[in-house]
């Protein structure tokens, strides 16, 4: 018998039984087509590009836990820093960022040239999504235009550039980096010429700073594990003088290097103290012994002179007079983190950047004010309200966050035992229900934060908690291969378990509900589709019982209407989400190279067009569109960033 079918690179469209089929790493993966579609559909359509592009407009968080010196106040009274692949530029006062977009991956480190526009921001190697090695490098660029300058470093860094410095006293024209290579080169760049003028094997072990010294243009200073070294600079050649510590304390760790108005290096250390090294030379002329319990992770010299130090295990912040007496001190709280990186704001003012990825705006004597926060572990759980300007979030830094996208503040943050996976909010919403990586649930009073339900499912990741559009049910998808249904009632207060989905054969990755509420649609590890009655769980196996449903949402990866966001030679697991827009016509994706990508939706042709949006490092973890389809929220997994983008 002879079938009509039309081919497509791999893809099979067969008109008599409605279905295309692709293959996904030689998996066969059959979606079916509602008997509306089944006449004009051809596998050749042209797909137009989405009518909408997206404008990133606000980045959640700021990298912290374990990048240095990474935290500056530009003259224009913005902050500069950075958070996954984006440098951004943040006004306090106007509540307003600007981001620079020019990395392709986790940028590391961070200076700004003493003209206080230039900037140089350094990244790691990545990968793009045809497996090619993107090479670490270092950006120049105008913090006013935005405009990248100079590129250097292309096929000359190893692994990351994990330090920078811009000279101080000859106009700033020359710039020093540290590869995080097996030897920790250390090199010497004219930068303007895009010229490597000396390189040298630094250490073996870890450099934590690399800084010229601010009145010799030949002098730079680094400091890592167990040691600090001057180096001098002459012609192509890098001279090395270990820093001594003689009779003092010799740290594990010298932390961080800042220069005083005379020209002394200032150290602080693993254990605690700080070493005052006269000018140019390699001996400690003085010493702030035990100036804070545990590590001291920044030294920052102000305009008048004095100077502040930021602790590690004490969270303090102290302020020490010309002469290293202490003059007032404050503490970060616990949430907030080890302080990682001090900046000076107007006089009288502080940026305090933490290792839990907050910046606070601070001023002795006890104002610490958060201006930033983000997530500190990977973080995969997102859900938009369902009718205001909000989204919650939640993170196997076990920490759930309900976010305004306005102030872009959390309005509140609630701290959970497991580490957090999936999210959903009850229709009405007056519930979030939180998935955990240990098969636990919980359920949330969006209100007061207050606990209002939790259960435990199976001992593996919740990947996902939907409600039904009627708030009637709820679906809990596991790693163990089973959903579980509960029947909701009392506005999301009482649940109790009424069925179970058992069929898959991996573990369950996406779910979608039907508007009815009747039904539920499932995708799993092994790429396949499974369609379920939603009040009992039981499996449908006939098709023409679900293929003209309308879906709620979808969250699917592997579906009919959304099938075109799979590009050649894809592996199933290279996007992680997708979600329609509410109005109907669009479809964002969340791809394993960084990318967010915008197609039309619905999508339904092979390797459909798109556009694609930088910001994020590796995997993009989930997107979604906010009640009102004004923005798109994005979340980043390993570089644990929320980025805020505008619709239009």
């Amino acid at each position: 018998m002879k079938r009509s079918s039309s081919k497509s690179k791999e893809c099979t469209y067969n008109a008599e039984d409605g279905y295309v089929r692709m293959f996904l790493r030689g998996r066969p993966v059959t979606m079916h087509i509602s008997d509306q579609q089944r006449a004009s559909y051809s596998l050749d359509q042209k797909v137009a590009l989405p009518n909408k592009k997206l404008k990133l407009q606000w980045v959640y968080g700021y990298r912290g836990r374990d990048c240095r010196s990474n935290l500056y106040l530009l003259p224009t009274g913005e902050i500069v820093y950075f958070n996954a692949s984006v440098v951004v530029l943040y006004n306090t006062e106007e509540q307003q960022q600007r981001h620079y977009l020019g990395h392709n991956d986790d940028v590391k480190c961070l200076s700004v040239h003493p003209d206080m526009v230039t900037i140089a921001t350094g990244q790691v190697a990545g990968n793009s999504k045809d497996g090619k090695l993107l090479a670490p490098h270092v950006r120049i660029w105008d913090s006013v235009s935005l405009n990248t300058l100079h590129v250097i470093g292309m096929g000359v860094f190893d692994r990351a550039v994990t330090c920078v410095s811009f000279s101080k006293s000859n106009g700033g024209s020359f710039l020093c980096a540290v590869d995080d290579a097996n030897d920790h080169i250390l090199s010497v760049w004219n930068w303007q010429k895009e010229k490597q003028l000396a390189e040298v094997k630094c250490s073996n072990d870890s450099v934590l700073g690399a800084v010229f010294h601010p009145m010799d243009t030949n002098l730079i200073v680094t400091c890592g594990k167990s040691h600090i070294n001057f180096w001098t600079m002459e012609g192509n050649t890098l001279t090395k003088r270990q820093g001594l510590f003689e009779k003092h304390e010799k740290p594990k760790y010298v932390l961080c290097v800042a220069f005083a108005e005379n020209g002394d290096a200032i150290t602080g250390d693993s254990s605690g103290n700080i070493y005052i090294w006269a000018k140019g030379g390699s001996r400690i002329s003085q010493v702030v012994s035990g100036a804070h319990e545990g590590g001291i992770f920044s030294v920052c010299v102000l305009k008048d002179g004095t100077m502040v130090s930021g602790g590690g295990k004490d969270r303090k912040v102290v302020l020490w007079d010309h002469n290293y007496r202490k003059k007032a001190e404050m503490e970060v709280g616990e949430s907030l983190g080890p302080v990682r990186a001090l900046a000076e704001g107007k006089p009288g003012e502080l940026f305090v950047g933490t290792t839990k990825n907050a910046i606070i705006r601070a001023a002795f004597p006890d104002t610490l004010t958060p201006i930033v926060q983000g997530h500190t572990d990977e973080l995969w759980g997102l859900d938009v309200h369902p009718s205001m300007e909000q989204f919650a979030t939640c993170s196997q830094d076990k920490q759930v966050h309900l976010w305004d996208t306005i102030t872009h503040q959390p309005l509140w943050s609630k701290t959970i035992e497991d580490p957090g996976r999936s999210a959903g909010f009850h229709p009405s919403g007056a519930v979030l229900a939180v998935g955990t990586m240990t098969g636990r649930w919980l359920v949330l009073d969006t209100d007061t934060r207050d606990l209002v339900s939790m259960h435990t499912d199976g001992n593996e990741i919740i990947s996902n908690v939907k409600y039904s559009p009627d708030g009637n049910f709820l679906a809990v998808a596991s790693h163990d291969n089973f959903v579980y249904i509960y029947a909701v009632s009392e506005n999301g207060r009482k649940y109790s378990r009424i069925g179970k989905c058992a069929g898959h054969s991996s573990f369950v990755t996406h779910l979608d509900w039907s508007k009815d509420s009747q039904y539920l649609v499932t995708n799993s590890g092994d790429y396949e589709i499974l369609f379920w009655e939603g009040s009992s769980g039981k499996h449908v196996t006939n098709m023409d019982t679900v293929r003209n449903l309308e879906w709620f949402t979808s969250t699917c990866t592997l579906s009919f209407s959304a099938f075109g966001i799979w590009p050649d030679g894809a592996d199933g697991t290279d996007i992680n989400a997708v979600c329609r827009s509410h109005e109907g016509s669009l479809l964002a994706s969340a791809d394993d190279f960084g990318k967010v990508h915008l197609f039309s939706f619905p999508c339904s042709q092979p390797r459909a067009p798109s556009q694609e949006y930088g910001g994020h490092s590796s995997h993009v973890t989930n997107v979604a569109f906010l009640h009102d389809d004004s923005h798109l929220i994005s979340t980043g997994g390993k570089d644990t960033s929320i980025l805020q983008w505008i619709v239009a």
